[in-house]
């Protein structure tokens, strides 16, 4: 029953206190037996993910909203009637443990009202999702505003967008090709029982069969794997780095992508990576430790860079730009209740910004690959259409036939060969004479 409360007000401090998962979780964590984390986890990030269909549900069975000090018992009805509809726990364990959670959270007068709803939603399981099944909001469980900026953007192919934006997230691993072969390493990881496949197009990924402990993994505690999705490898591939380059990686934090351009390039001549937040900025240090890698770590503002840079101008800029984030929905499934409609015109503000500080610390001849992991025109082709236009010394460098200058850009959406949400735009500083 403690599961069960720790996940009501995991739930509450996302919704209604705009906490993000990612912070909520592991201090909530720590309140378990370690054997229960699991299951405390499947039921937060499960809850979360199916949250508008699961409201829904709940006004068809609740007569009066729960307020005030007892808004974290909604959220315990909203983790039961999610355990019943989408989980293999036992009906009656659901039921039990859930009703004997009320006392946790000083709700006990409310116990017969929540053993009823969940009673009532297991007796009319099929009539209450058919009734969810009938609005897309509630059937696939976006708030409208979003789910109408992704038609928007994903035109014909929204269904399997948002689809995708509800499944368990794959397990891809990023292959230290520094240090190993991707086929050496697929077969140590063959010999251990661990099955994977290997990525069509990018050269250094390995999808798992089954997520796993990365303690498990061969040579992980040494850097020869890492764990990074197949759509943001492809950051370090299209960048393209070349010895003796200097490079910025900007916005550079958790690191990965940083790590992976050092291991595509051992011999550049200087790695910058700025972020704006010093404790993501510490990760950054964490994982290329980890790996044996080095570069320049700067605490900065990369829409101010003179604030933090003096040196020459750059080879090559990563521009990873701050996002919504809607392409990695199944990763964060908090993402569509933390995001707001007006978001999303203040994240295009600020990644102008960033492009036109950042091109002027790219060199003439040099280039700028700008990135997010987000699936909204608003922040990707609109971004560098516009960008191209009031930039006369930008060359747009096409990735592939459907990357024009009318359409700039590649847009990988989430679900696409099992990978993330992803845009990439490659731009090339013209020389002048």
């Amino acid at each position: 029953m403690k599961i069960r409360a720790t996940a009501a007000n995991v739930i509450y401090q996302v919704v209604e206190q705009g906490q993000s998962l990612s912070a909520a979780l592991p201090t909530a964590q720590q309140q378990v037996a370690a054997k229960d984390r699991a299951l405390l986890q499947e039921i937060c990030y499960g809850t979360l993910r199916w949250l508008n269909r699961l409201e829904f549900i709940a006004d068809q069975l609740i007569d009066r909203q729960l307020k005030g000090k007892h808004r974290p018992l909604h959220y315990l009805i909203l983790a039961g009637l999610y355990q019943l509809f989408y989980t293999r726990v036992p009906a009656h364990a659901v039921l039990a443990e859930t009703v004997n959670a009320v006392g946790l959270l000083n709700g006990n007068s409310f116990r017969g009202m929540i053993n009823g709803v969940l009673r009532n939603a297991q007796r009319q399981q099929e009539t209450l999702l058919q009734a969810a099944d009938k609005n897309e909001p509630t059937r696939f469980s976006y708030p409208r505003w979003l789910l109408k900026k992704i038609k928007q953007s994903c035109q014909y192919g929204y269904v399997s967008v948002l689809q995708a934006g509800n499944e368990y997230p794959p397990m891809w691993l990023r292959i230290n090709l520094s240090k190993t072969s991707r086929d050496d390493y697929q077969k140590q990881l063959a010999e251990l029982g661990i099955q994977s496949t290997p990525h069509g197009s990018c050269a250094s990924a390995l999808l798992l069969e089954k997520a796993c402990d990365v303690s498990l993994l061969p040579g992980f505690a040494d850097g020869l794997s890492s764990v990074q999705d197949a759509a943001a490898q492809h950051a370090a591939w299209l960048l393209d780095p070349q010895p003796e380059d200097i490079i910025l990686d900007a916005c550079a934090a958790p690191g990965g992508k940083t790590a992976h351009i050092l291991e595509r390039q051992p011999h550049l001549k200087q790695l910058v990576a700025v972020d704006s937040d010093a404790t993501r900025l510490s990760r950054v240090a964490e994982n290329l430790t980890r790996i044996q890698l080095d570069a320049t770590l700067i605490h900065g503002d990369a829409s101010k860079p003179d604030t933090w840079w003096q040196g020459p101008q750059f080879d090559r800029i990563l521009l990873d730009a701050p996002c919504s984030a809607t392409g990695v929905i199944r990763r964060h499934p908090d993402i569509k209740w933390l995001r707001r409609a007006e978001d999303i015109a203040e994240l295009a503000e600020l990644q102008k910004q960033i492009l036109d500080a950042m091109w002027l610390q790219l060199k003439p001849g040099g280039t700028l690959l700008y990135a997010t992991c987000s699936i909204l025109t608003d922040e990707n082709r609109q971004q560098i259409k516009t960008f191209l236009e009031r930039t006369p010394d930008a060359i747009h460098i096409p990735l592939n036939v459907q990357d024009t200058p009318e359409q700039p850009g590649w847009q990988i959406f989430p679900g696409e060969q099992n990978m993330d949400g992803f845009f990439y735009a490659k731009l090339a500083k013209q020389v002048t004479a």
